[in-house]
């Protein structure tokens, strides 16, 4: 099975978010349709 290692930053730039997942397709749409509740949600 492969692993990703990802880094993503907010529009602003000011904020790197890094993670690691099996399916790099599914986790960057999960961001961007904030799916997953924890750091990328919006309160």
């Amino acid at each position: 099975m492969n692993y990703y290692v990802y880094i993503l930053t907010n529009k602003g730039r000011r904020v790197l978010y890094t993670g690691v997942t099996n399916n790099i397709i599914r986790r960057v749409y999960e961001h961007k349709q904030k799916l997953v509740d924890g750091f990328t949600k919006k309160v």
